[in-house]
C-alpha cells in the first residue's frame, strides 16, 4: 500500500492549548484543526492521545478525554477515520471499551480506528485510582483486553474467564459498521506480547517513533509472528508517531523554533531530540527512511497547530508528494 498520513489533534496533552483562554474556546480550537485536515486529502485521518494529565509535567492546564473527543470529532468531520494513539487498557473495562467503540464505529459511520495499548503514564494512572501494575501484569492484562474486545465485536454471546478480566454472555448492539469489526491498531513494540497479539488480531501496529532503525528491527519480529501464525504480514498498516516542527527554507533554527520550546523549556537540542525539525526536504528525507524501514503510515503531530494550521498544509502540499 502506499504511505498514508495522520494529524493528532491539539488536546491539551501535550500542553498545546495553553495560549487559548476558555474551554470552549479551546475545544474549537481542537476540532478547527479536525475540520481542517477533512479538507486536505493528503491526510486520512485524526487522532488524539488518551491521557488525563498534561506532560512533561502534570499541571492544571484542559485536557480533554480521548474516547469523548473521538466521538464528537466523528460528528465534526465527514471524511476522515478518528482514532486513540492508544487507548490506554488500564482506564476502562475492556468490555465497556468494546462497547464504547462499537457506538462510535455506528456514528461515525464506519470511519473509526481503535487504538490500544498497555499504558505507561504513571503519575496519572495513581492519581485516578487505578494503581499502577507492575509491567508484567499490564502486558498481561492487555492481552486478555484485547481478546475480550475482538470477542465482543463478533460474537454474540461472547466468554471469556482470565486472570484479569471475566465476562459472561454480554449482549453488544450495535457491534459497529466496519467489517468484520472496528479497526483495531495495537500500539508498542513489544516483541513477545504486543507484537504477537498485533499478528493474531490487529489491523495495524505503532511503533518504533519514527526511529528508522527501531522500526525495521520490530518489523521484522512482527513478520516472523505473521509467519508463525499463518497471517498476512502485508495486510497489517505498520504505523509509527512523528512530531514535526516544519521550517521555511532558510529559517533560523534558535529562532524559528523558540515558540515550540517555550511551553517546556526546552533548548534547541531538546527539540531536536523529540521532533523532526527541518525544512520540507529534510522532513521529506527522514520520512522516507522510516517507509524505507517498513512503515507505511504516518501519524503526524504539529506542536503549535491549534494556533496556526499552515505547517499542516504545507505538509500536505510539500513533503506528503515527496515521500514514496
Amino acid at each position: 500500500m502506499s504511505t498514508q498520513f495522520g494529524v493528532f489533534v491539539p488536546q491539551g496533552w501535550r500542553m498545546d492549548l495553553v495560549e487559548i483562554p476558555g474551554s470552549i474556546q479551546k475545544y474549537e480550537a481542537m476540532t478547527a484543526v479536525a475540520k481542517a485536515v477533512d479538507e486536505l486529502p493528503a491526510y486520512d485521518s485524526v487522532w488524539v492521545y488518551d491521557h488525563f494529565h498534561t506532560v512533561p509535567q502534570p499541571t492544571q492546564e484542559a485536557v480533554f478525554e480521548s474516547w469523548a473527543v473521538t466521538a464528537a470529532l466523528a460528528r465534526d468531520t465527514t471524511r476522515v477515520n478518528i482514532g486513540q494513539m492508544v487507548t490506554c487498557n488500564g482506564y476502562r473495562n475492556p468490555a465497556l471499551l468494546a462497547k464504547i467503540a462499537s457506538t462510535t464505529d455506528v456514528l461515525s459511520h464506519g470511519r473509526l480506528y481503535c487504538g490500544l495499548g498497555a499504558g505507561w503514564y504513571e503519575h496519572e494512572w495513581k492519581a485516578y485510582g487505578y494503581g499502577f501494575p507492575e509491567t508484567r501484569d499490564r502486558m498481561r492484562a492487555f492481552r486478555e483486553a484485547v481478546q475480550i474486545i475482538v470477542r465482543m465485536w463478533t460474537e454474540d454471546t461472547p466468554t471469556f474467564d482470565g486472570e484479569y478480566y471475566h465476562i459472561h454472555g454480554p449482549i453488544n448492539e450495535p457491534k459497529g459498521v466496519r467489517k468484520p469489526h472496528p479497526s483495531l491498531w495495537l500500539g508498542g513494540g513489544g516483541e513477545t506480547i504486543t507484537l504477537k497479539l498485533v499478528a493474531q488480531y490487529a489491523n495495524a501496529c505503532n511503533l518504533g517513533g519514527g526511529d528508522p532503525q527501531v522500526i525495521k528491527q520490530k518489523l521484522e519480529v512482527l513478520q516472523q509472528h505473521c509467519e508463525a501464525l499463518g497471517r498476512n504480514y502485508g495486510e497489517i498498516i505498520k504505523s509509527t508517531s512523528i512530531n514535526i516542527v516544519l521550517l521555511e527554507d532558510g529559517a533560523d533554527r534558535e529562532r524559528a523554533t523558540e515558540p515550540h520550546r517555550k511551553a517546556y523549556g526546552w533548548s534547541l537540542e531538546e527539540l531536536e531530540r523529540q521532533a523532526v525539525v527541518g525544512n520540507a526536504e529534510q522532513v521529506a528525507a527522514h520520512l522516507q527512511a522510516a517507509v524505507d524501514a517498513g512503515a507505511n503510515y504516518m501519524i503526524t503531530y504539529f506542536p503549535r497547530i491549534a494556533y496556526d494550521h499552515t505547517p499542516m498544509q504545507r505538509f500536505a502540499t510539500e513533503v506528503v508528494p515527496a515521500v514514496r
